[in-house]
């Protein structure tokens, strides 16, 4: 499994942020708040030239059943859906809800849950309103991509 999942759209920013908060309430999650990591960051006086969105997203039923399962996971809860530019094409993208729990958990029980919120999660970056043209899955690990 790809550990992040992006998908390349010729919205704009503010286009695809519009039709991620529909997507995310279409798949029955909540929407909690939204993070403007650019303007966070400038506001520090951080050069940083490129627009970033970070939706935080959750199922309430199924993080019930991710921490009843193994309430350390606490920390990786909720789900987290981006949507940025980068070099003038907007994107949208996480890492995967299942490769990141996966990597914290063996409980077969734990996995079929974030597996159906890791379905849920790449319909919602697959709405029509946001896939326009091209799809990208890409597998960025540190020797791909210095952070």
């Amino acid at each position: 499994m790809n550990a992040f999942f992006i998908i390349d759209t010729q919205k704009s920013i503010d286009g695809a942020c519009t039709d991620l908060d529909g997507a995310v309430v279409n798949h029955g999650f909540g929407l909690l708040p939204v993070h403007d990591l650019g303007e966070t960051l400038r506001s520090k006086g951080i050069v940083f030239s490129e627009s970033d969105r970070v939706f935080e997203v959750c199922n309430p039923k199924q993080a019930g059943l991710v921490l009843e399962r193994n309430y350390l996971l606490n920390t990786a809860l909720p789900c987290r859906i981006s949507v940025y530019t980068d070099a003038g094409q907007t994107r949208v993208g996480m890492v995967r809800p299942a490769a990141m729990i996966q990597a914290l958990s063996t409980d077969p029980q734990l996995i079929d849950v974030v597996q159906q919120v890791d379905a849920s999660t790449s319909a919602m970056i697959n709405e029509p309103g946001l896939l326009t043209e091209h799809r990208s899955e890409e597998v960025l690990g540190n020797d791909d991509h210095e952070l």
